[in-house]
């Protein structure tokens, strides 16, 4: 089975990550993915190093799943090209700068000329609307403006920290695709298209869902606080005899399951730790109290342990170990394609399981133009007409090497 969106057809105009996951998204779950590059291709595939036999791994990373192909936009025979795909398209995603698909001629309002029914998707750094519109829009810059970046980090007072992966881009990315797929029911319920429009800086401001609500409840921003959580305590990571582990006590029954599991029993005891708020309250002395108790044994010990207590731990990974987790590889989050000019290529898998209409990752990130001739021919090119096109350079072909059948 290719997914629950198989039969839906994406043009993806989109480069570097935020719109390029929501294709990847969809692409997983079925839908053919065109994706459309211009002449040197996705910045990303200049996101170098690392390569893997020539090949930038970051670009292959986000595109898997999709086809590929080269089209001028500033040419009138590759926007022609361009609406003939949008006629048969169910879903268009552009990440540009605010104005530049107007710009090219190719705004949603004369897409849905072309296309009534077309889902038109809009990524962008803060949106279509307000003062920030023109704007463009990076990950840095909006974890800075969402406020992740004074939350994240070791303390109070310290140099301000992002967050290690790009956290407003991907989400903006799946908030992207959460948005495409609401509207394509709609689409399919009442055959109407529409603009979907979201952002960077929305992405990050919807991660800052507790710290929020502590603003908005006491008219005071939490600051950041290492692996702590600003509402549970004890929920942080603890430095053991060897090395780190991740402890849970996210309420008050595993607060005591904690304290017994650990032989700690005069903690459960101490009016200073007798209740969330309290341990809240003080939070560093508890931290103090429960480090000593954790520097007395190894991380593997202590996970045994607490495993064997069903009591919710776990160890500090890096992503290599990640990759190696046995749970990461029965969830098939780590999965492999085969790349005509890299070989064999390692990818993160879809995260959403279907019982009846299974997603999948069935092919490796396309070469620079590899499908152009191919998708040109499905909207109705002749042979010569696409011939031409190359020749003039209103579209490119990459024609993928052929495997050596010995």
């Amino acid at each position: 089975m290719a997914g629950p969106l198989e039969g839906c057809r994406v043009l993806e105009l989109a480069h570097i990550m935020a719109g390029p996951v929501a294709g990847m998204m969809l692409a997983d779950m079925g839908a053919d993915v065109i994706k459309v590059e211009k002449a040197n291709g996705d910045d990303t595939r200049r996101m170098v190093p690392p390569t893997i036999a020539g090949e930038s791994a970051a670009f292959l990373m986000m595109n898997r799943n999709k086809r590929g192909i080269v089209l001028d936009l500033k040419s009138d025979a590759g926007r022609e090209a361009l609406l003939r795909l949008v006629r048969d398209a169910d879903v268009l995603i552009e990440n540009y700068r605010m104005g530049t698909m107007e710009k090219l001629g190719l705004g949603y309002e004369v897409l849905k000329k072309e296309n009534p029914a077309l889902v038109y998707c809009a990524v962008s750094g803060f949106g279509r609307t307000g003062p920030y519109a023109h704007r463009g829009g990076f990950d840095l810059i909006t974890q800075g403006m969402s406020g992740l970046m004074s939350i994240t980090g070791e303390a109070p007072g310290r140099p301000p920290v992002k967050s290690g992966a790009p956290v407003t881009d991907i989400t903006a990315g799946i908030l992207a695709a959460m948005g495409i797929l609401s509207a394509y029911v709609h689409r399919l319920k009442t055959g109407e298209g529409q603009v979907v429009d979201t952002s960077l800086f929305e992405a990050g401001i919807t991660q800052t869902y507790w710290q929020s609500a502590i603003a908005m409840a006491t008219g005071e921003p939490p600051r950041a606080m290492g692996s702590a959580h600003p509402l549970n305590a004890p929920y942080q990571a603890f430095e053991t005899a060897d090395g780190w582990i991740s402890i849970g006590a996210a309420n008050q029954a595993n607060w005591e399951r904690l304290v017994d599991l650990i032989e700690r029993p005069e903690l459960k005891a101490d009016p200073r730790f007798a209740s969330n708020d309290r341990r809240m309250a003080n939070r560093e002395v508890l931290e103090e109290e429960l480090t000593r108790t954790f520097k007395t044994r190894g991380t593997d010990d202590w996970l045994a342990h607490l495993e064997q207590g069903h009591f919710p731990a776990g160890p500090i990974l890096d992503v290599g170990e990640m990759h190696r987790d046995p749970q990461a590889l029965a969830r098939e989050m780590i999965v492999r394609t085969e790349h005509p000019v890299a070989g064999e290529v390692g990818a993160l898998g879809l995260p959403v399981k279907f019982s009846a209409t299974p997603g999948s990752v069935r092919a490796p990130a396309p070469l620079l133009g590899q499908h152009t001739r191919e998708v040109l021919s499905e909207a109705g090119f002749g042979s010569n007409e696409i011939d031409a096109m190359l020749e003039r350079g209103d579209a490119a072909e990459t024609v993928a090497p052929v495997a050596d059948e010995a």
